[in-house]
């Protein structure tokens, strides 16, 4: 599956020359601006899949850079859009320097139908140069928490943890809560029976606390922290554990602590309570 993608804009590339070249032949023996027309299309649509190929070919390690690329790459196509509508205009025989003329007149009607495409370009603009997000980073918009794995001239698309992908206008990315620029803090709560000695076990917590952090330095910042007794529950003592983490590792992170922690109890002879019933026969 990965290679047919790889190898998709190859195929395009060779596709639109080949078309392109025959076409071309075609209307130069024949004069026909049918063949010109379709020509020309496949000969910029052979371009565009060339630029989108070589740009394509970077392997940026900076999130900036990475949004910098898929916007080039999102402009290469409303580009080529542009050229083929006044190039083929061109070649049917309509004045261009007419159109451009009474650009005017047709800014102020296009402006009324056109205006959330407007703003979601404005939008695009702004937010690629202030920087608010780039193509990597973690998000949350509107309650949907994901990865923005590209960023259009119109659009954004981001991924969640499932894989789904939500396409968001530029414009509606609003109230945007970046989780990318600060670390996140993966939260444990564990119970322990009430019969514990709480003073004599939270003496043995800093060590497992640190045998904790060295196994798992690859999903932690540093070693988890023990805030203290979180609830008197029904049936046990709930404690709470928190450890700094990278972002894109918090759900994985809070699995582990979980994880951790229930069998680092266990080694220190301390098992976590579960409902008990006491059935008295008369």
């Amino acid at each position: 599956m990965k290679e047919s993608v790889k190898k998709s804009p190859v195929v395009r590339l060779a596709v639109c020359a080949v078309l392109a070249a025959a076409l071309f032949f075609l209307a130069r023996g024949t004069q026909s601006k049918v063949a010109s027309l379709f020509a020309m299309v496949f000969a910029v649509l052979f371009f565009e899949a060339l630029l989108v190929l070589v740009l394509g070919l970077f392997k940026p390690k900076s999130h900036r850079t990475k949004t910098l690329l898929t916007i080039s790459a999102s402009l290469c196509k409303y580009v080529a859009a542009l050229v083929i509508l006044c190039w083929g205009l061109s070649i049917l025989g309509v004045d261009i320097s007419a159109i451009v003329a009474s650009v005017g007149i047709l800014t102020l009607v296009v402006g009324f139908g056109a205006e959330s495409l407007i703003a979601d370009v404005i939008t695009g603009i702004f937010m690629l140069f202030e920087n608010q997000y780039n193509v990597g980073d973690i998000v949350e918009v509107n309650g949907f928490r994901g990865t923005v794995k590209e960023i259009g001239i119109r659009t954004t698309a981001i991924m969640d943890v499932g894989g789904n992908v939500k396409i968001v206008n530029n414009s509606e990315m609003k109230s945007i809560l970046n989780r990318s620029n600060n670390a996140s803090v993966a939260v444990s709560d564990i119970d322990i029976p009430y019969g514990t000695d709480l003073e004599a076990f939270e003496e043995k917590l800093p060590a497992l606390m640190q045998e904790i952090y060295e196994r798992r330095k690859d999903v932690m910042n540093a070693a988890p922290n023990y805030l203290g007794v979180q609830n008197l529950g029904a049936s046990g003592v709930t404690l709470r554990f928190t450890a700094e983490v990278p972002e894109d590792q918090i759900y994985k992170a809070t699995r582990i602590l979980n994880r951790d922690l229930l069998v680092g109890f266990r080694k220190l002879g301390v098992e976590c309570p579960f409902p008990q019933v006491d059935v008295h026969s008369c």
